[in-house]
């Protein structure tokens, strides 16, 4: 990248080009990204100590944020040098030369991105892959200038380079607001990959001596590699509870050696012989699946008092729906004032903090 700064640089300088001038100091911010990288990931790889329990991954989070920072100012002020060029015309004068070292320019920066996609995705760096996506806006920027360099040196009259330069900075700007977007939100809490969720459930269902139901997942992620999960598992009430805890123990150090998930599974014990609640449960899931497929329920169970019987349950909501909260408990208490007028419902509404 320093060679590359250094080349475009001068050449920018010799031509008059403040487009290849851009890319140039694209190149040199690329360079301290680099170093930034560098920096993160001796501090990212610290061990967990009395103020960081978790450890200190999310370093990594902070060094792509500050890399998009970068970026953005780079775009930002030569958007306004091409836009004064735009207005201030001057002759650019391009050569051979200048077309040699673009094109060069361009089979680094695809060597480059290769490489760090490559890195990224075999150690899991959320920075080096937003490394690599910015080698890969290099790429386009680039070819864009050398194609705007070649009609230049084909049609000297033809004065482009303000343009070109304008084209360059926004393209550097929009990908760094994303890059922006893709670093801050593992830092405010985002919903965990649905399919590495469900590899982990899947797991747990293998355990079928035991598991009967599984709900509420709740993840999250201190890094890359630091995972961290919860999980409620319907098991029998008429297993001995030494036995099923046992297995679950079993479970939480069986997720751990295969995901690398540092797994607390909390048991609800479910009466699977009371025909009456099977027979309840099996009209309230209907309903609330005619009410709508995206509605579950869970932990259902009859409570009976003196006169009347509590049937309460657990309903997982969408963040996104338009259904009431009330409409679905009038259903829902309709159906079993059918069946009995003595029946009281109970539903305890929640959020799912798993992405489906």
């Amino acid at each position: 990248n320093v060679i590359l700064f250094s080349f475009k640089l001068i050449i920018g300088i010799i031509s008059g080009s403040i487009s290849i001038i851009a890319d140039g100091i694209n190149n040199l911010s690329d360079m301290g990204s680099s170093i930034i990288n560098l920096i993160c990931f001796k501090l990212s790889g610290m061990p967990a100590d009395d103020e960081h329990p978790y450890g200190h991954e999310r370093i990594e989070y902070i060094a792509g944020l500050i890399i998009s920072i970068i970026i953005i100012m780079v775009g930002g002020h030569f958007l306004y040098q091409s836009v004064m060029k735009i207005f201030n015309v001057s002759a650019t004068t391009i050569n051979l030369l200048t077309i040699i070292v673009l094109v060069v320019s361009i089979l680094i920066k695809v060597w480059q991105m290769i490489f760090n996609y490559k890195i990224a995705k075999l150690i899991n760096s959320v920075a080096l892959e937003a490394t690599a996506s910015d080698s890969r806006n290099d790429i386009i920027t680039t070819t864009v200038i050398l194609i705007g360099s070649i009609i230049t040196y084909l049609y000297p009259n033809i004065i482009i380079d303000g343009y070109l330069g304008v084209f360059v900075s926004l393209f550097i700007l929009i990908a760094g607001i994303k890059l922006i977007k893709d670093t801050t939100n593992p830092l405010i809490g985002i919903s965990v990959d649905h399919e590495f969720v469900k590899k982990v459930i899947d797991t747990i269902k293998n355990y079928d001596e035991i598991v009967i139901g599984i709900h509420d997942p709740v993840c999250h992620i201190y890094g890359p590699t630091t995972k961290f999960m919860s999980i409620h598992v319907e098991v029998p009430a008429d297993v001995s509870i030494i036995k099923s805890h046992e297995i679950i123990d079993n479970i939480e150090h069986d997720i751990k050696k295969t995901f690398g998930v540092e797994l607390v599974i909390h048991m609800d014990p479910v009466d699977t012989k009371c025909e009456l609640m099977a027979y309840l449960k099996d009209k309230i899931v209907n309903k609330v699946f005619e009410i709508s497929p995206l509605l579950s329920i869970h932990d259902f169970r009859i409570v009976t008092g003196y006169t009347n019987k509590n049937i309460i349950f657990d309903m997982v909501l969408p963040y996104k729906t338009n259904i009431k909260k009330d409409e679905i408990y009038n259903e829902l208490l309709a159906i079993l004032k059918l069946e009995n007028e003595n029946y009281n419902l109970i539903i305890n509404f929640e959020n799912s903090y798993v992405k489906e």
